[in-house]
């Protein structure tokens, strides 16, 4: 059957739209929207329908409206706004914004524009933290799908991150995708058939990389793969660094190059941080891309080569994209402070032992050869970290042992204590690696186990160790400095409005610090809840990404509240709505954690215009001072000239070498009062590894701001962008057409909508008293609070409900309207057909006909029509067959601005009403005439894209006849 033709099937008017199925008919209602969408085997249909007349598909018309249904003008307005709000398959030239529920902001249709101007899409989006990732591959995903280019989809990202794609795929993009990781796997093998593989049964699909690589599931997921595939955090999948390679890094690439081994797969990838510093890394990322990608030499690119890179490679910060077409994208500015604490004399001596103990660690290293060695420089390192974090994070490391056979099963026999097995196990506890995805916050208990393992470890050593377990345990519950000022600034932050983050490097640290602020301050603000989440709740069971989840959303119903995390929440979880400060209670040894931190709130979205940054640091505590020095001031610094964070250009085996050399290569120097104590003589070898690591930096950041210079996609101008989506606009609605929609139902329907104010300001907040809502829409939208207070534009205020065309109550309303204004309950309809006004807004009787128009569209290669609609109003002076006809602006005009002057009576409504429905027949030819003028104006704004985009040319053909969903009758006001 005809795709957008009308048919009749069980007793009920249908749309027929594509289908992928040769043999199934895809139906949508008249008045419904894609959720009830159905198909029907019409070879099934046809076998049944002698017996079942109502199963037999027939050929239908559109009910014309009668006299009977006539209302004032304002009820068919109403329709009106319906009508078009519930178009999915709108005409404009971006097809996906009938599907989107939210607005993108104008830079973020860069991507999209680069993604249609490529036969195959292969690009790589980095734009900076919190510019929006996320919507821009999922807004190519979704004018893909929509186009027909793509039948299905899938995601690989970490598993941390699925869920948190789940969610944005449906509520933002109308994309069911099903979670595919090992939590889930089993439930989705039962439901999917006996013949049919999982990746191959469910249309779009959300895939941990760490499953896909797995031997089990790897072979399968590229047999099955969808043609469009998005990867997030590829710079997780990027080809490790020389010949120390991470096992796991190394088959995550291997699994890319095999899916981009097909040249008809579209490949997405996105990351904030595309060069780890590592040129042969980053180069395996645009080898993804093209083969011949991974050759070229980036310092020296010809111009040819770098235009053509260009097309398949976005790199924006935020001061590209602020003001970009005139719309100001708000990001909050960040403002950084450094807190500095003074240890008590007690803790002041335990630290003095431990550093002593671990300063005779490193130098016992100088005559140990192999693992021994090693394991010294990370005995040294785990011990200060965890005791420089929290006495119970030092507690809870030292404390917790193994014994000799477990502890050897860490790594086998110390024959295979190799430098990589050593830096795979202990290299996540002790330092923040780059090459690591997935945060490790317990504590380096298994550090101490295996070094208890070297016989050259003497029984004074061990001793010594459980002696500092402890005493780090009787610390606890003692004035401890760094957690009194983490206090203060707490304190500071609460009377300033805020609702901080609290970071810590370890689990123990996380639940010692959140214990301890609810007490501290508690009596001085009442009403506070702390709540700390990390990898393992406090009884010691894993806590899952569902269980964060669920208690956080807990934490932010309270009006004052802090979060304490440990780095298992820098990753994945966007938090800008619920907080709007960060504290590194524990310094990270890696800058890139540091943004990652600090990223999860300071974002697009985030309404505070000032985002808080606290960093405490011991003066006296050298790893902070070595961590301060040698990396986090100078990202600062770099941050503060180039305006993004440059990841560190040396992997974390530098990094962890330049602390040690900094922490024990010299005597360590008495501290003066109240002073950062130094740590570099002006002649040791630690000054100048630590100057060629600021010189690496510094050429990373000479590097990356040559690179954001080069592609930040200059190219396409705005204005290409803003007329199609003045367009998008005027065939899907505005967010004042959903306002106003919102609000003349309401006041149509029974329920109020109250526009709130600051003072005599308006805020852009509208309260809606939910009780009055029909029945048939609560049972739609679920439990709504009494007074929902909602916004039309984004970012939100907390406690704030975005509202966009797609939102279930604005659905739903359309669509309980709608079917009201055909079927009306009791012969009363808050929407009607019919209209009939006297105005003085003409001088002769004019008419103005609703109608809906749908196109096929002719656009891919197969030849194969998409359906596309649209909502227009046009109308004509005069009666047939002399009229006049309007513009189709004039004729909006009317609908949306005519006000009744006078009043009609009801008998000459019926009159005027039936004569103008008489007519119909007659306005067929000039309404044909019409139509195809239109489709040709439809037609002339898709080729002005494609023509941006180089593209063939499309076709569009008008189905004959519109439907005529309704009528108002404009009269002049006589005398």
């Amino acid at each position: 059957m005809q795709v957008g033709s009308l048919v009749r099937y069980r007793e009920r008017d249908w749309v027929v739209v594509p289908s992928d199925e040769t043999e199934i008919v895809k139906l949508r209602p008249i008045g419904g929207s894609g959720r009830e969408e159905c198909g029907v085997l019409k070879s099934l249909s046809d076998l049944i329908a002698p017996t079942l007349p109502y199963e037999r598909i027939t050929t239908s018309q559109f009910p014309l409206p009668t006299a009977e249904s006539s209302q004032d003008h304002a009820a068919v307005r109403l329709l009106v706004e319906g009508s078009r709000l519930l178009l999915r398959e709108g005409a404009a030239p971006f097809r996906s914004l009938g599907h989107v529920s939210v607005r993108p902001r104008p830079y973020q249709f860069v991507p999209l524009l680069m993604a249609l101007r490529l036969e195959t899409v292969r690009l790589l989006i980095a734009d900076d933290v919190g510019v929006g990732k996320t919507i821009e591959a999922g807004l190519i995903a979704r004018e893909m799908l929509d186009r027909g280019e793509v039948r299905r989809m899938a995601v690989l990202c970490p598993p941390y991150l699925c869920d948190q794609w789940q969610k944005e795929l449906a509520e933002k993009f109308q994309i069911e995708a099903v979670v595919v990781r090992s939590g889930t796997v089993s439930r989705l093998e039962r439901q999917t058939p006996p013949d049919r593989s999982l990746f191959q049964h469910f249309p779009h699909l959300i895939v941990s990389i760490d499953l896909a690589k797995s031997d089990r599931y790897r072979h399968a997921f590229l047999q099955h793969c969808p043609d469009l595939v998005i990867v997030d955090e590829v710079h997780g999948a990027a080809q490790p660094r020389g010949q120390a390679k991470s096992s796991n890094q190394q088959q995550r690439h291997e699994l890319l190059k095999k899916l981009a081994a097909d040249e008809t797969r579209h490949l997405i990838m996105l990351t904030a941080t595309p060069h780890s510093g590592v040129e042969e890394s980053f180069r395996s990322i645009l080898g993804l891309i093209k083969p011949k990608f991974q050759m070229l030499d980036l310092t020296r690119l010809a111009e040819a080569d770098r235009r053509e890179l260009a097309r398949h490679f976005v790199q924006r910060r935020r001061g590209d994209v602020r003001n970009w077409m005139g719309a100001d994208t708000r990001f909050p500015e960040r403002q950084k402070e450094e807190k500095p604490y003074t240890f008590t004399p007690e803790f002041q001596s335990f630290y003095d032992d431990v550093y002593e103990f671990a300063s005779g660690l490193v130098q016992s290293a100088a005559s140990l050869q192999g693992w021994k060695r090693r394991m010294r420089f990370y005995s040294a390192l785990a011990l200060l970290r965890c005791v420089a974090s929290s006495p119970a994070a030092a507690a809870v490391a030292l404390l917790k042992r193994l014994d000799d056979k477990d502890a050897q099963a860490l790594l086998g026999d110390g024959a295979a204590f190799t430098d990589e097995a050593l830096d795979e196990a202990f290299g996540p506890v002790v330092y923040d690696s780059s090459e690591n995805e997935v945060v490790d916050d317990t504590a380096p208990s298994n550090v101490f186990d295996t070094q208890e393992l070297d016989d050259d470890f003497g029984v004074p050593d061990r001793k010594r160790l459980r002696d500092f377990a402890r005493r780090a345990a009787a610390l606890r519950g003692k004035a401890d400095p760094k957690l009194d000022q983490l206090a203060a600034v707490i304190g500071k932050l609460l009377r300033e409005g805020y609702h901080p983050i609290v970071w810590c490097r370890y689990i123990a640290t996380a639940h010692y610090v959140a214990q301890a602020l609810e007490n501290k301050l508690k009596k001085d603000y009442p009403g506070l809840h702390v709540t700390s989440v990390s990898a393992m709740a406090e009884d010691g069971q894993p806590m899952s990404e569902e269980e964060r989840r669920v208690k956080i959303d807990e934490l932010v119903k309270h009006a004052r509240r802090v979060l304490v995390a440990t780095d298992c929440l820098s990753e994945g979880v966007n938090l800008q709505d619920e907080f709007n400060a960060v504290v590194h209670y524990d310094l990270p040894w890696n800058p890139n954690r540091l943004e990652q931190r600090e990223g999860r709130v300071d974002r697009f979205g985030q309404q505070a215009e000032v985002v808080k940054v606290v960093l405490i640091y011991g003066q006296d505590n050298p790893v902070d001072g070595a961590v301060l020095s040698v990396l986090l001031r100078k990202a600062n610094e770099i941050y503060r000239r180039l305006g993004v964070h440059v990841p560190v250009p040396v992997d974390s085996e530098g990094v962890m070498e330049a602390v040690l050399k900094s922490l024990f290569m010299h005597a360590r120097p008495q501290p003066a009062p109240s002073a950062q104590m130094p740590l570099f003589s002006l002649d040791d070898d630690s000054t100048q590894l630590v100057k060629q690591l600021h010189d690496e930096m510094d050429r990373a950041e000479a590097r990356e701001k040559e690179s954001r210079t080069r592609f930040a996609q200059h190219a396409i101008k705005p204005e290409e962008i803003e007329r199609e989506l003045a367009e998008t606009d005027r065939v899907l609605g505005t967010p004042e057409d959903v306002r106003r929609f919102l609000q003349e139902a309401g006041q149509r329907s029974g329920f109020a909508m109250t526009a709130l104010k600051a003072g005599a300001a308006p805020t852009g907040v509208w309260e809606v008293q939910t009780a009055g809502l029909p029945p048939a829409v609560r049972l739609r939208v679920g439990q709504l609070p009494a007074a929902w207070r909602i916004m039309f534009t984004s970012p939100m205020p907390e406690g704030v409900t975005f509202v966009g065309r797609n939102h279930p109550i604005v659905e739903a309303l359309a669509e309980y309207l709608f079917d009201l204004a055909f079927y009306p309950a009791n012969g009363q309809s808050p929407a009607a057909r019919c209209g009939v006004i006297r105005t003085r807004q003409v001088n002769r009787r004019t008419t103005l006909l609703l109608l809906r128009v749908r196109y096929l569209v002719y656009e891919r290669k197969d030849d194969q029509p998409s359906l596309a609609e649209e909502t227009v109003t046009w109308g004509y002076a005069g009666l047939p067959p002399a009229i006049a006809p309007l513009t189709f602006d004039q004729a909006q005009a009317l609908m949306d601005g005519a006000a009744a002057d006078r009043n009609v009576p009801e008998a000459e409504k019926r009159e005027v009403l039936t004569e103008t429905l008489a007519s119909w027949p007659e306005l067929q030819p000039a309404l044909n005439d019409v139509l195809h003028a239109r489709a040709e104006m439809v037609s002339a704004a898709h080729q002005r894209v494609r023509q941006m985009l180089g593209q063939r040319k499309v076709r569009i053909e008008p189905q004959m006849p519109p439907d005529w969903l309704g009528v108002v009758v404009l009269l002049p006001v006589v005398g």
